[in-house]
């Protein structure tokens, strides 16, 4: 059993924010692989099925991305799945746009909602990092996150979202190494 997580801000101001990227990457999934429709549960919008032979649930934590392991915590202790079987998407200044990183455990590196994540489950998690590029000026970063994707921007996310997509089947096997090559090919 696994635990899907995109991470996200729940406004609907927020829909095509960059900081948005994990709530886009939960909804492709969904979709592709035929998920239960989104139903609100433990403070998120939650999703079930299976990826191949693998059950798992997917989940948009709607307590904004500074509060995202409260959500987290109460799916976990509800399901009784391990830490170690969450998989989170979220974005990423410090990668290169459209670029993915794929880790297990680590530090947060400054991102609240991966802080957040820390505080209420611990580390020993998988995260998929996906690269929105950092602004030049370090004061432009809150609004550089929470800024729409412009339109090659878009298109750009697209193509990202459809590797991650083709290849979620390895990342379910946990084969992270595999699954960061697979997705950065293009």
């Amino acid at each position: 059993m696994l635990l899907l997580v995109g991470l996200g801000n729940p406004s609907v101001d927020n829909v095509d924010n960059r900081h948005n990227i994990g709530f886009k990457i939960i909804d492709a999934i969904n979709h592709e692989f035929s998920l239960s429709k989104q139903k609100p549960k433990f403070k998120g919008l939650l999703t079930t099925g299976k990826i191949g032979d693998k059950k798992v649930y997917a989940i948009k934590p709607l307590t904004f991305m500074n509060n995202s392991g409260i959500c987290i915590r109460e799916l976990l202790e509800y399901f009784k799945i391990e830490s170690a079987d969450v998989i989170v998407f979220h974005d990423d200044l410090d990668i290169n746009f459209g670029k993915i990183k794929v880790k297990f455990g680590g530090n947060s590196a400054g991102h609240n909602g991966i802080e957040s994540i820390d505080k209420h489950i611990g580390k020993d998690y998988s995260r998929v990092r996906i690269g929105i590029g950092r602004p030049t000026k370090k004061n432009m970063v809150h609004e550089h996150v929470l800024d729409d994707f412009n339109d090659d921007e878009k298109n750009n996310i697209s193509e990202v979202t459809n590797n991650i997509i083709k290849s979620l089947p390895i990342l379910i096997d946990k084969k992270l190494e595999l699954f960061s090559s697979k997705v950065n090919e293009s």
